[in-house]
């Protein structure tokens, strides 16, 4: 088989084994609201009076936020953890930069080491 014919039937096998949309999920369970009709009307008025349409697209929940973090903290925190994320980001995952600060009284298990070896 040549390397054309090969390739053809790969790509035959792949596409005749993917996923395809399944029909639309109808619900028959009736919808229950949990509110009364006064008490979405009453709340619909709240919010008009305080200026907050939660449904528009403007709408912006942290527009009033303020942190209690100031920036030398959150910079402090980034320092502090740059180099656990970036040896968690690297090839082993993290694995050796844990393995050089674990304590050096723990025992290390290995694969193959018995169980009761200790």
């Amino acid at each position: 088989m040549n390397r054309k014919t090969f390739s053809a039937a790969l790509i035959l096998v792949a596409a005749a084994g993917s996923a395809f949309a399944d029909d639309i999920t109808v619900v028959t369970t009736p919808f229950a609201s949990s509110l009364t009709r006064a008490e979405v009307q009453a709340e619909l008025q709240q919010y008009q009076q305080q200026g907050v349409n939660p449904w528009a697209r403007s709408y912006n929940p942290l527009q009033s936020f303020r942190s209690g973090t100031t920036r030398a903290q959150v910079t402090a925190d980034f320092l502090a953890a740059r180099d656990e994320v970036a040896a968690s980001n690297s090839e082993d995952g993290g694995a050796a930069w844990r393995a050089a600060r674990a304590p050096l009284s723990v025992h290390p298990v290995l694969a193959g080491d018995p169980v009761n070896a200790l």
